[in-house]
């Protein structure tokens, strides 16, 4: 009789315990911080991609590394690109330079998840081919701001951070 009722009590701590875990679940995940948290991953995400993408270029296939530059923005740094890039095209396609960029580090600075705005702050490591095959490797810095509409996020402005003397 006694295992009986020792079974029983453990049942029931046990569906106690699920109950009180799915509950517990629920409530976190109608969490604004939780939200709030998964907004910004995202962004950052996002512009850790982005930014790597407009410091690339295929030397060999220009007008493609512009498609997919403009294809990373909106807004105003769209408009740019779209304005410029038969220009630009140009003159990369005489220079026949390639470059590889790898952000390797970011932080998202600025979240208005009602606004669908981000700011974000990145350093980029450039990696330099010259049509000869010279190559070298340079360091940036970059203030990217981003909005999502609703299609995921892009870049709407990305700035060059001049590194201060010291």
């Amino acid at each position: 009789m006694r295992r009986r009722h020792a079974w029983w009590a453990a049942l029931l701590a046990g569906a106690l315990f699920c109950g009180f875990s799915g509950w517990t679940y629920a409530q976190t995940r109608a969490d604004g911080d939780l939200a709030h948290a998964r907004a910004r991953d995202s962004a950052l995400t996002a512009a850790r991609r982005h930014i790597a993408l407009l410091n690339t270029m295929d030397g060999k296939d220009v007008r493609a590394s512009l498609r997919a530059w403009t294809n990373a923005a909106e807004g105003p740094l769209a408009d740019e690109l779209r304005r410029t890039g038969d220009d630009s095209a140009k003159a990369l396609e005489q220079e026949g330079t390639s470059t590889r960029a790898a952000v390797t580090d970011a932080a998202v600075v600025a979240l208005d998840t009602r606004a669908g705005t981000a700011k974000v702050i990145a350093t980029v490591r450039v990696e330099v081919t010259e049509r000869g095959g010279k190559s070298t490797t340079d360091r940036k810095r970059f203030e990217a701001g981003l909005d999502d509409k609703g299609a995921g996020w892009k870049l709407s402005s990305l700035t060059a951070v001049p590194v201060a003397a010291e």
